[in-house]
């Protein structure tokens, strides 16, 4: 047996790698280096998805910077891989922003806060994750209206939290890191805003949301999912009935005794759902489920993942590290199932995969006790407090599921780590600015042109 190395090795492993690529580097932004469109890059993402949803997931592009910037993984995946990477790999969340943060139901009922979206997550350079989140905090700040100077301080609290806890972590004995929680979630405004509307999120409130009583009523229940296109639509016949059978295969990706807990519900209804930014045009369902009678509902959600945006760059990372290869034929549900649990202390009971006429799909419940950041609660005060949070959640997450010696060695005391990436983020917020309107003024010009960015290739 190889023997490992020690956390004072790994250490000085990482402060060896500033050799390689100093830290200062990570403050460079050069749209010259691109090689590619955003234009194309989106476009050629939209490959696969539903043809019609494609013009919905523009329009909500369009509605801002942010809101470019949440459904652009794409691109930012391509202008992250054309600067210099660390090599120090962890888990990335991979759409790692502002609005990905939230409240969700853990498997003992409690209500937990914690990073929550994984369509994109693969195993790569720590730093990708942190530029991310970094430039999300200067836009959203910017969006909520926040000057200029305030949105680079919050970014600079996150990274100064982020850099904190890893040393943290670092020292700390490996299972106390893991199980490490966040005890003062409460009296961060934005964040004790969040946990109240997820207390309100009941698998009762979102029956009464999504479901209204059938004219024909459905097998054991008497309600049925509303239609309210394009963002839910009832389905029936063989189509839904496909969706239904998925979920024999989904129960045996659950842990047996969820399993058990899973097979006392019954399929009731099924309906087609549009969600998000980045995931519009993906497939996506809910199924309306009762266990013990009409008020026992549960929803569960399948969606469609495709291959993470950061694949195609993974391999030119420290030589490759065993990834690469996957593309195309790794279960892309598993893929995200399997980064969630690295990154959280506790994940959905009921988070599992499914395949439906030879797609990949992630499950999980839908609504149970979730809520995220409203942007209106990102003024400059509250804005600060929250990136603190995010440099602390982020960090935990790849101390988790990284080296956290050696990237603590990398990041060391100073905050040169910290000021680059500021940098950087400021830089690429701008960048986003500028592409944001691209995609607003193509948008904007006579239908034959402003189909190109909206046709699905």
């Amino acid at each position: 047996m190889t023997k490992a190395l020690g956390m004072k090795e790994r250490f000085v492993l990482g402060q060896e790698r500033r050799k390689q690529v100093r830290r200062t580097v990570h403050a460079e932004w050069k749209a010259s280096e691109r090689r590619e469109s955003p234009l194309k890059l989106l476009a050629a993402s939209m490959r696969g998805r539903v043809p019609a949803l494609a013009t919905l997931k523009y329009e909500r592009m369009a509605t801002s910077p942010f809101g470019y910037f949440r459904g652009a993984v794409p691109v930012m995946a391509y202008d992250l891989s054309l600067v210099g990477n660390t090599g120090i790999l962890s888990q990335l969340c991979g759409d790692a922003h502002v609005q990905n943060l939230g409240a969700y139901a853990g498997p003992d009922g409690r209500l937990l806060f914690d990073i929550n979206d994984f369509d994109e997550t693969m195993v790569g350079p720590f730093e990708w994750d942190v530029k991310r989140m970094a430039t999300s905090l200067v836009l959203a700040g910017r969006d909520a209206g926040v000057k200029n100077v305030h949105c680079r301080e919050a970014a600079a609290a996150f990274l100064e939290r982020y850099r904190a806890c890893i040393a943290l972590f670092a020292r700390m004995p490996v299972l106390e890191m893991a199980r490490y929680q966040v005890h003062r979630l409460k009296n961060i405004s934005p964040v004790e805003g969040i946990l109240r509307m997820a207390e309100r999120a009941t698998p009762m409130h979102t029956l009464l949301a999504l479901t209204e009583p059938g004219k024909t009523a459905a097998p054991q229940s008497d309600r049925v999912f509303k239609t309210v296109a394009p963002v839910l639509t009832r389905m029936r016949g063989k189509q839904a009935e496909r969706v239904v059978a998925s979920l024999e295969l989904y129960a045996a990706s659950l842990l047996r005794e969820r399993h058990h807990l899973f097979s006392q519900y019954k399929p009731v209804d099924v309906a087609f759902k549009v969600v998000g930014t980045g995931s519009v045009g993906l497939r996506d369902y809910c199924v309306y489920m009762e266990g013990n009678g009409p008020k026992d509902p549960l929803f569960i959600q399948i969606k469609e993942e495709a291959t993470s945006a950061y694949a195609p760059y993974i391999g030119r990372v420290n030589g490759g590290n065993g990834l690469s290869n996957r593309r195309g034929t790794y279960h892309q549900g598993r893929r995200v199932v399997e980064g969630e649990r690295a990154m959280q202390m506790q994940s959905d009971p009921f988070l599992g995969w499914t395949t439906i006429d030879g797609r990949d799909y992630l499950v999980r419940q839908l609504n149970d006790h979730k809520a995220s950041i409203q942007m209106t609660d990102l003024k400059a005060a509250g804005l600060m407090e929250y990136a603190s949070v995010c440099g602390e959640l982020l960090a935990r997450g790849h101390a988790r599921s990284g080296d956290c010696p050696m990237l603590a060695g990398y990041l060391g005391k100073s905050a040169r780590f910290d000021d680059a990436v500021a940098k950087f983020a400021e830089a690429y917020a701008d960048q986003t600015e500028r592409d944001w309107r691209e995609l607003v003024r193509r948008m904007k010009k006579p239908e034959k042109e402003a189909a190109k960015p909206h046709r699905n290739p």
